[in-house]
């Protein structure tokens, strides 16, 4: 029997990681947890380096935004989960999921592109540290995530647009705990090439491209340290791109996890486990990578408190 086609259906359901009743408390405390995490560690780092001036240089300005989209990434699908936990129930509505599509895209092009930016500012500060302030001015690096913005802006938008076009079958089920974009075009009935044209074109051009650049820098990087003499030199420059490395690892390992478990196998519950790594571990572990090797953040915190209970201690007296 063929499926009726729905040109605009009402709403979707997430599957999420499982449908067993007893597990549910389960995930909803890993949930909260991980995203309270998420939020608390990153507001913490925007909050050290907004308020250590010695902080207020184009790394760290590039780390606080990185911070912000991190926050707001996680935050475009976990609430709506743990809501959906609590109510028990699975729907999402097709606006919802649409949204959810859309910033999900901005967001996650947005640390792809963050990414590479800081991987230049590293470059710009280990191979030409003289002319570094001019290269890396103010004016310059606000420009850099004004362009990194407004590309993820136009991105998520042609994906949505793209998605907009798509009637959809009867068969509503998404085996995710959010609307991940290609489980969405896989539901379609009408045709769907259109949308998978797009989303291999852009994938080579804003995902290749900053990979590319990343890779580039680093080869420049590794070159410069090599031509230092003295080992505290070296380890001193290799030092500043260790906590982006693994940052810049985990991000592209993780992203690449979700497609390659997609095209492996046909368990929507690895895929989910794969998505999870991708959407909520990241953002949760980049601000201990950059706490804990940065003996400057790990300043900027212990002041950050000394300051908030100083300031506790005259409030209550």
């Amino acid at each position: 029997m063929a499926q009726r086609n729905l040109t605009r259906p009402s709403e979707f359901l997430l599957l999420g990681f499982s449908e067993e009743s007893e597990l549910q408390p389960l995930v909803f405390g890993l949930f909260v947890s991980m995203y309270l995490i998420t939020v608390f560690g990153n507001m913490l780092i925007i909050l050290a380096i907004s308020s250590d001036s010695h902080l207020h240089t184009p790394m760290y300005f590039f780390l606080s935004n990185l911070s912000f989209v991190d926050i707001c990434f996680t935050s475009t699908t976990i609430p709506k989960m743990l809501w959906n936990i609590y109510i028990q129930s699975q729907v999402i509505t097709y606006e919802a999921c649409i949204t959810q599509v859309y910033f999900l895209m901005l967001f996650a092009g947005l640390d792809d592109f963050l990414l590479t930016v800081m991987a230049y500012d590293r470059f710009a500060a280990i191979c030409h540290p003289l002319y570094y302030t001019v290269i890396m001015n103010p004016k310059v690096c606000r420009i850099l995530v004004l362009v990194s913005w407004a590309i993820s802006v136009l991105h998520s938008l042609l994906q949505t647009l793209m998605v907009l076009r798509l009637s959809f079958c009867e068969e509503l089920e998404i085996p995710h705990y959010f609307c991940e974009l290609n489980q969405m075009i896989q539901l379609a009935c009408s045709d769907s090439f259109p949308n998978d044209l797009v989303i291999y074109i852009t994938a080579v051009l804003l995902a290749g491209g900053p990979l590319t650049g990343i890779f580039y820098s680093y080869t420049k990087i590794a070159s410069s340290i090599h031509r230092i003499s003295s080992a505290q030199g070296k380890h001193k420059a290799f030092s500043t791109c260790v906590s982006h490395l693994s940052v810049v690892s985990l991000f592209y390992c993780t992203s690449l996890g979700v497609y390659v478990s997609s095209a492996a196998t046909h368990s929507s519950q690895s895929s989910a486990t794969a998505s999870m790594m991708y959407t909520v571990v990241t953002p949760m572990l980049n601000p201990f990578i950059y706490s804990l090797r940065n003996r400057d953040i790990k300043r900027a915190l212990k002041a950050f408190f000394r300051m908030a209970a100083i300031k506790r201690t005259l409030v209550l007296r």
